[in-house]
């Protein structure tokens, strides 16, 4: 494998001793020996040095209406060009893509590259006001999504993020300024939760999630919504009790049902009545863009 041909420089991370890396894109800070990959399987130190397998690499292309990302409020009625890698920094157990999440890249995967400007081009092709990125998590192909929103703007076209917040604040001051909307999915408000089901942590997001409202970006959050792991009416009052508190009752909050995949089967499918009592409750406490979704 040579890095010039299978994969980018990456950007946020630090030489260690024995040509080792340590990857400073998530807070995981993967520590990643020579030849080998980071969680996320598609950050690979070659040589001693960093490199992004996913850079110009996408697996799905898509043609999507805004309101599937999902974005209520956003462009709405319009469509918006999609794009994902392989790759995710989370290992949800209830993963809804796992075929892209856990994917790996190989073979006829390498021989496909779509640069950023053919990625603007398609866009504009497509006659989309919007360029998206989605699907696997963004964060883990943030050199690429940079590079195609630099671009993508230059075009006078919007930038979405759809993305698990799981990111730091040295990647997100580079990333989050290129988006123009992003929907964060915030998992289930509290650490045991993101411990167990997302082998990850609850406060990077949340810090995610305000860097992108202090910012003045548009930003909508799901909560995928799982019985039995964090649809206790405590669990959905605090973390109503956080937005309110952090950003404010206007911000369109989106609550998705669930259905077994990947690896957890131990909980049904969310129940309609589930979701239309956590959306009668979030208005009874004056918040004003409350969306169901998966029903």
């Amino acid at each position: 494998m040579t890095a010039n041909i299978t994969a980018h420089p990456a950007r946020w991370w630090k030489a260690l001793d024995d040509r080792k890396v340590r990857c400073l894109l998530c807070p995981r800070a993967c520590v990643i020996p020579q030849d080998e990959s980071g969680f996320c399987s598609v950050r690979k130190n070659v040589g001693g040095k960093l490199y992004s397998l996913s850079y110009g690499r996408p697996v799905a292309l898509n043609v999507d209406p805004i309101e599937k990302k999902p974005l209520a409020e956003f462009l709405p009625g319009s469509r918006t060009f999609s794009l994902g890698t392989f790759g995710c920094n989370l290992n949800c157990s209830f993963c809804q893509n796992d075929s892209l999440s856990r994917g790996a890249y190989s073979g006829v995967f390498f021989g496909r590259c779509f640069p950023p400007e053919k990625i603007v081009e398609l866009t504009l092709a497509n006659n989309c006001p919007s360029v998206a990125f989605t699907y696997n998590e963004p964060t883990v192909f943030a050199e690429y999504a940079i590079d195609i929103a630099l671009l993508a703007h230059e075009q006078g076209l919007k930038t979405v993020l759809v993305s698990n917040g799981y990111i730091t604040p040295l990647a997100a001051q580079d990333l989050y300024p290129q988006i123009d909307a992003a929907n964060i999915d915030m998992k289930g408000f509290s650490e045991e939760f993101y411990l167990s089901m997302t082998e990850s942590s609850l406060k990077p997001v949340l810090t995610a999630i305000k860097r992108l409202y202090d910012a003045g970006t548009h930003l909508e959050i799901t909560n995928l919504v799982i019985p039995g792991k964090n649809d206790s009416r405590e669990l959905i009052s605090a973390w109503l009790d956080w937005v309110e508190a952090n950003l404010n009752k206007q911000v369109p909050l989106h609550f998705s049902a669930f259905f077994p995949a990947y690896k957890y089967h131990s909980s049904p499918r969310t129940p309609k009545s589930t979701l239309l009592q956590i959306k009668e409750y979030a208005i009874s406490r004056g918040f004003t863009a409350v969306c169901l979704g998966n029903i």
